[in-house]
């Protein structure tokens, strides 16, 4: 099976600063790609890699088996890649159905004579909704009245009608309680379950491990490993992300300090 995403020994450098080297990973259709690290772990350039925000300086990234070096985020969606960002680049006091369909909205009419066609975007927005099991009571009311964890199932229902094959979450659940983000990791499974391939960037294992097939692991740029979710148990995966090795040595020399 060809995957959807490859990235193979990418790397990018800002001036002396490496903030990526040597990564590599996959991310196939019907599989959740997760990739872990704390702040400046390296997650936020390559997604904007893959994400067509920037291009890599080595290594290959590579689309349906093709190479690719992105132009622009639209030259990413164009092949089929969807970002939705932390931040969800949403308009508060703008309806459901409105940002749903915001810079693609749907009009009757011809030329300059068309009009806003708020009854099909209403309609569409609401089935869309519904496919991915969000059921909102009126998408007429602004998105800013929505919680963090609805405003983050639209964006993922928005992604995927408007036809994604790949879905990039950055840091969906960071801001959510446990009962949000369990709301939003669903609706990850779903879009993963309707065959997307889905990447999902968080530095908490707990969300991570229930949904992932696979684990990319980085630190300060580097890759600290690969694992299918045959490899590694959410003891080791936590460990390695709060770096084991390095509390461990810790934990020797504070020892030897107190004896």
């Amino acid at each position: 099976m060809t995957p959807l995403i490859e990235v193979a020994g990418i790397g990018k450098s800002y001036g002396s600063v490496h903030a990526l080297r040597e990564v590599s990973t996959v991310v196939n259709a019907g599989e959740v790609t997760c990739v872990l690290g704390d702040n400046g772990a390296g997650k936020s350039t390559l997604i904007k890699i893959l994400a067509g925000v920037h291009q890599h300086d080595t290594g290959e990234l590579r689309v349906g088996g093709e190479p690719v070096r992105f132009s622009s985020p639209r030259d990413a969606l164009d092949h089929g890649i969807a970002t939705v960002y932390q931040d969800l680049a949403v308009v508060p006091l703008m309806s459901v159905w409105r940002n749903f369909f915001l810079g693609s909205e749907p009009t009757i009419g011809f030329g300059p004579l068309r009009l806003l066609d708020r009854g099909r975007g209403r309609r569409v927005t609401k089935q869309a909704l519904a496919e991915l099991g969000i059921d909102l009571r009126d998408v007429e009311q602004p998105v800013g009245t929505l919680s963090g964890g609805e405003r983050q199932c639209v964006a993922i229902a928005r992604a995927v009608h408007f036809g994604a094959k790949v879905l990039i979450l950055d840091e969906p659940t960071a801001a959510l309680g446990v009962k949000q983000a369990g709301i939003v990791l669903r609706h990850v499974a779903q879009a993963r379950d309707r065959g997307l391939g889905v990447v999902l960037i968080t530095h908490n294992p707990h969300h991570a491990y229930p949904v992932g097939d696979r684990f990319l692991l980085l630190n300060r740029g580097a890759p600290l490993g690969t694992y299918e979710k045959s490899e590694i148990d959410l003891g080791e995966l936590t460990r390695q992300m709060a770096g084991g090795a390095e509390l461990a040595a810790l934990e020797h020399e504070l020892r030897s300090v107190e004896t």
